[in-house]
């Protein structure tokens, strides 16, 4: 496989190697709540795809975080979380702590991610250059083979907008919107896992390839717009039914897993 660059984030500025950062990528995704206690990682293969760098790196993140004990890597089975209480270190990605954001209403976040994020998503259309799109069709390969996984396909969705975040020409901005992207994903994890979600998110972001493609900054502000208010609807609906309470077993660990490799 011929491994695009890591994603766009100036990573050069925090003179990290390349297993550091990958190391970074999956504590943001535990703390952010994609991956929870007990939670199956992908293969090495399916997250050197979904994260665009080659299955060494993966596999050195992999040490760095089983030497910290916040992964278990077992002989003849898959590595799976062992703890959530990570520290997301310096070199987070984003302005805060990716839980911080949760403190907010549902409907002030809608309201701030239709402001910003869209505003965001246009200018990364006027900045986007062949390696974005490249990887932003590498994404939507990957996410099409996790039609079944919500975990997988969450873990996909998020380098996919992280991709398009960091296109921009505002580093600040683009940070606080990555924040904003972490919302309540505990909710989405949940709400992905519901009958026909994963699809509806695909098409999305199908819709949004296309508009980048165009490096149309409208047409790409009116797609992230259908999609903001998807995700705004899905997470709605998870909170108020209370499928995210039901949704740990009797002894506190998450009842949805994150499925084994095809």
């Amino acid at each position: 496989m011929s491994n695009l660059p890591l994603s766009p984030l100036h990573e050069a500025i925090h003179k990290q190697t390349a297993k550091e950062m990958i190391r970074d990528k999956i504590v943001s995704m535990i703390a952010s709540g994609i991956l929870q206690r007990g939670d199956e990682l992908p293969s090495e293969r399916e997250l050197s795809t979904m994260l665009a760098v080659s299955r060494e790196t993966v596999r050195g993140a992999i040490q760095l975080l089983a030497g910290q004990g916040v992964v278990q890597v077992s002989q003849g089975a898959r590595t799976r979380v062992a703890r959530v209480d990570v520290e997301v270190g310096t070199h987070r990605i984003g302005v805060t702590d990716p839980s911080s954001i949760n403190g907010y209403s549902l409907d002030a976040v809608h309201a701030a991610r239709l402001l910003v994020e869209t505003a965001v998503a246009a200018d990364a259309a006027r900045h986007l250059g062949p390696e974005d799109i490249q990887r932003l069709e590498a994404s939507i390969a990957a996410q099409e083979q996790a039609i079944d996984d919500p975990v997988r396909f969450l873990i996909c969705d998020r380098e996919f907008h992280l991709t398009i975040y960091y296109a921009s020409a505002n580093r600040l901005l683009a940070d606080f919107v990555v924040d904003l992207y972490t919302y309540m994903l505990d909710h989405r994890r949940i709400a992905m896992a519901q009958p026909g979600a994963i699809e509806k998110s695909l098409e999305d972001h199908r819709f949004i390839v296309r508009a980048l493609k165009m490096h149309n900054p409208e047409a790409v502000a009116a797609a992230f717009s259908e999609h903001i208010l998807r995700i705004h609807d899905t997470s709605r609906a998870v909170d108020e039914s209370g499928i995210a309470r039901a949704g740990s077993s009797a002894n506190g660990a998450p009842a949805l897993r994150a499925s084994g490799g095809k």
